[in-house]
């Protein structure tokens, strides 16, 4: 972590949320509050550098866990961009009216979630600029709502809003263990792709959950 320097804040809310459990296959569970690798897609999706990155220090927790049963039509197969050429070419298209191609699938999200995430920027590795710089241009964005691309709460359908922590906003009073926790993916550096899910064991100490190193060999 950046020693010196306080961690940089936001604050995200929306109706719905879902950080899904990876050990589920086809329903969509959510953790019980945001996890590290959603937080930080949040925070890249308002600013984001070549030259710097995200690690989350904490997430606060200002909501009370509440849960919603979603219950949604979805198509069995992924659909391709070459696929969408190949139909604009030579005709054909996606029925999704087909009983076959459609599913009906479970969603467990959160609602009415907000969250305070603290986090540092950091230099990538042989980057000799100011981090002060960078810092001072999220501040701005956030002051602004300026966003690369609309952050989202966990599912891209779950779209955040965000701005600057408010002087009122508390974490709640709940301490409970949460069991292991996606903390991020360690992707293959040869662009493949492929990546190995590392985790941590999580817990939410009045309303805060603190995050360790994901540089830090946790597994």
């Amino acid at each position: 972590m950046v020693r010196g320097l306080p961690p940089l804040e936001v604050k995200l809310w929306g109706e719905y949320a879902c950080f899904t459990r990876p050990e589920m296959k086809v329903e969509r569970v959510t953790y019980p509050v945001m996890t590290p690798s959603a937080a930080r897609g949040a925070l890249e999706a308002i600013f984001w550098k070549p030259q710097v990155t995200w690690r989350i220090e904490e997430i606060h927790v200002l909501n009370p866990v509440a849960y919603t049963s979603i219950l949604r039509n979805e198509i069995n197969d992924r659909q391709s961009e070459r696929t969408a050429r190949g139909w604009a070419r030579n005709g054909g298209g996606y029925d999704a009216a087909d009983r076959r191609s459609r599913a009906q699938r479970h969603t467990l999200a959160l609602r009415d979630v907000a969250y305070v995430v603290r986090a540092q920027l950091v230099l990538q590795d042989g980057v000799t600029d100011d981090i002060a710089k960078y810092r001072d241009q999220f501040r701005r964005r956030v002051a602004r709502g300026q966003c690369f691309a609309t952050p989202y709460l966990g599912c891209r359908e779950f779209s955040a809003s965000f701005g600057e922590p408010e002087p009122g906003d508390a974490p709640i009073e709940r301490t409970e263990d949460l069991g292991l926790m996606l903390l991020d993916i360690d992707y293959d550096p040869d662009g493949s792709g492929r990546g190995t899910p590392m985790f941590f064991d999580a817990s939410l100490d009045r309303g805060v959950l603190r995050v360790p190193d994901r540089f830090a060999g946790i597994a």
